[in-house]
């Protein structure tokens, strides 16, 4: 089995599947301790400084001019509004509901890509696999609606997440659509560097409750660090690089798995037959409009590198670190 030439990749690809979908119980069991904007500015500062160090020592090239302001703008988007809306969103729903609605990342990603100048647009294959999903989502938030809730602000937290999973997507295209000479890993870093100094000033500014120390708070903090965003991301980097977009793309599926498992196992979160048949329908309306749009970025007509840009936009910009 190591003899394989992609194993490396493939142990890369479960570190992802896993370590990202644990992120989610590390966000709860932080929120203990740390308010939200604390915790965002604490966790991509210490993590986009430890990454930037790194390949610094390495001799990596680092963005300069308009690739760093296009890199700090992505990783606002992308990691302060998107992953700051996942951190807000905890504080109204269990952690494993919020994987399970962030599963639904690709029907943003692909909605405003269509809309976006060169976008690819919308056909009707993609719109029914949307509405599949959709439904699974109604499904989850129609108790909470109708007042028949179990306490949790679902609503509310599924529209936050709503503007998370927004902004996430649209600095994903973003990004993609420029040119870089840096290694997607310093991009990264700059990511989420970035993402923790524009929260810093409402960090500081913003009246939050005061951080209630504790190890497992501070504990939950380094594990975000260490696992959710430097190994996590530089894991997802390189089995994105040596395996095929269509393997990689499984990940958010067994995020959210881990994610419902490991809220039920230390949280005890509700989770019964309704949560699992939406969880079934939302998968099955991902898969339809990710079959779809995977196979019209491969449609003969199109220039390889055309295909190749697109099928990475289409495909792998979902989760949350």
């Amino acid at each position: 089995m190591r003899r394989h030439p992609d194993f490396k990749a493939y142990l890369a690809l479960i570190s992802v599947c896993f370590f990202w979908g644990t992120t989610y119980l590390g966000i709860r069991m932080a929120l203990e301790s740390f308010p939200p904007f604390a915790l965002v500015s604490i966790r991509f500062l210490l993590s986009g400084s430890i990454m930037l160090a790194a390949v610094v020592w390495r001799g990596a090239v680092l963005p300069t001019g308009r690739d760093l302001r296009n890199a700090c703008l992505s990783g606002v988007l992308i990691l302060g509004i998107g992953n700051g809306a996942l951190v807000f969103a905890e504080l109204k729903i269990p952690s494993g509901l919020a994987g399970l609605f962030i599963t639904i990342s690709p029907f943003w990603l692909v909605g405003l890509e269509a809309l976006l100048p060169g976008g690819q647009r919308l056909h009707w294959p993609t719109i029914f696999g949307m509405l599949i999903g959709l439904c699974g989502a109604a499904l989850l938030v129609a108790p909470d609606i109708l007042g028949h809730g179990l306490g949790q602000n679902t609503l509310a937290g599924f529209l936050i997440l709503q503007i998370g999973m927004a902004s996430w997507s649209l600095g994903s295209i973003f990004q993609k659509r420029q040119e870089s000479k840096a290694h997607p890993i310093v991009v990264g870093a700059v990511h989420q560097l970035a993402a923790g100094l524009a929260s810093l000033p409402f960090a500081l500014l913003v009246h939050e409750h005061p951080v209630a120390w504790s190890w497992r708070g501070v504990a939950a903090v380094g594990y975000l660090v260490i696992f959710g965003s430097i190994v996590g991301y530089s894991s997802y980097a390189y089995a994105l690089d040596k395996l095929p977009v269509a393997v990689v793309s499984v990940y958010p599926y067994i995020n959210s798995i881990v994610a419902v498992a490991l809220g039920w196992l230390v949280y005890r979160e509700p989770f019964g037959w309704v949560e699992a048949v939406a969880m079934i329908v939302i998968f099955i309306g991902v898969a339809v409009v990710k079959r779809h749009s995977f196979s019209r970025t491969l449609a003969p007509s199109a220039p390889p590198a055309v295909q190749n840009k697109a099928v990475t936009v289409n495909e792998n910009n979902s989760a949350k670190m």
